[in-house]
């Protein structure tokens, strides 16, 4: 029997369906998870007060509650704030998306089988007690989140970083910029970009994949370097990026003899 993570033992898994939830609770188990079953959101919430868990595996399809839900519910309260919750919804990017803007921590698809349901939510909760360690290719099966910036541009996805309050590490490739963003809490914390760092390099990575045809994204979670070189918020530098860019358009007529 694997064992699980040491601090990340004790799961609480929200789903109607009985059956399925007897199966991934078993296969949770066969992780080495301590496991409490809900078929009903808010009375798991009323539980919290005497079992309080180290994660919630929470569906999205229920009927009155799911994870979208709790979330908030979770973030008012300072002594649930930092539970992760995993949505457990639908096989589809839109769905990790949803998942993101609501809040969740991460999305996983219900019609995985539980024991892949099981390994999933094992590495994403030993990747957020380890940290996350610096590497130049990130295989799919390592990232939470990641997709075409020709489908949801750069601003999109760092305001819904912000938005779900991440952790973790978003890499982005387009034409020959290469770049990290840092967030810690959802705050932008640290950005490297070729020989640039902190606010100059976060306003190059937006500039440069601004509206790009082609360049993908990559987020992972993990830990954030308590050194911080962002010194403004995320809003304030991609504004400046943005008008630097209206700048250089309006520029480059002049420069060309012709009048705007």
């Amino acid at each position: 029997m694997t064992t699980a993570t040491s601090g990340i033992g004790k799961l609480l898994v929200i789903d109607s369906n009985v059956l399925f939830a007897k199966r991934l609770s078993a296969a949770l188990r066969d992780q080495g998870f301590e496991v409490t079953h809900s078929m009903d959101a808010a009375y798991a919430l009323t539980m919290l007060e005497w079992d309080m868990p180290d994660a919630i595996l929470c569906a999205t399809n229920l009927r009155e509650m799911g994870a979208f839900e709790i979330v908030p519910i979770l973030h008012a309260d300072q002594k649930t704030a930092q539970i992760p919750v995993i949505a457990l919804g639908e096989d589809s990017e839109n769905s990790l998306m949803a998942a993101f803007r609501a809040g969740c921590d991460d999305c996983v698809s219900r019609k995985l089988a539980p024991e892949g349901i099981a390994a999933h939510v094992r590495t994403f909760l030993r990747s957020r007690e380890e940290g996350f360690q610096p590497t130049q290719m990130l295989e799919s099966s390592q990232t939470s989140l990641e997709g075409n910036l020709s489908h949801l541009d750069l601003p999109g996805v760092i305001q819904m970083l912000q938005h779900s309050r991440q952790t973790g590490s978003l890499h982005i490739n387009a034409g020959q910029t290469d770049g990290i963003l840092i967030f810690d809490g959802g705050q932008l914390t640290h950005a490297e970009a070729g020989d640039l760092v902190g606010d100059d390099a976060v306003i190059q990575i937006v500039k440069y994949c601004n509206q790009v045809e082609s360049g993908v994204y990559k987020f992972i979670h993990g830990y954030a370097p308590s050194t911080r070189t962002v010194m403004h918020s995320a809003t304030e530098l991609m504004l400046q990026a943005l008008r630097e860019i209206d700048e250089e358009q309006e520029q480059q007529p002049r420069d060309e003899g012709v009048l705007p």
